[in-house]
């Protein structure tokens, strides 16, 4: 059940983000819902792999270095979903910036 809440709440956040950050287009609620998924399945799958990669350059830069594996992985999702649009490097990181915000801001009010 818990799973279900985290999909529809990061399919809502991402269909937010996509209206808040000009380059990164999401056309519907279903375009959302699977862009969520797969970036669930980026984040969960290859994202790991890349931050054991970036590890040095992650702690040179006191761990700022991760908002650029996480555009990394909005990029890689919006590949594979058709609705869901990100037009540049600039964009992701926008929109990885305020997902990031949105999620902690979610976090805080319902304890997720």
């Amino acid at each position: 059940m818990q799973i279900l809440v985290h999909i529809l709440v990061s399919t809502v956040l991402l269909f937010m983000v996509g209206k808040l950050v000009d380059g990164i287009e999401i056309q519907d609620g279903k375009a959302a819902l699977f862009g969520a998924a797969m970036l669930g399945l980026a984040n969960a799958f290859v994202k790991p792999l890349l931050l054991l990669i970036a590890f040095p350059i992650t702690i040179i830069t006191f761990g700022l270095f991760a908002m650029v594996v996480n555009a990394l992985m909005i990029m890689l999702a919006a590949q594979f979903v058709d609705g869901f649009e990100v037009e540049g490097f600039g964009a992701a990181m926008w929109g990885a910036f305020w997902l990031w915000i949105l999620n902690f801001g979610v976090g805080m009010l319902f304890g997720l």
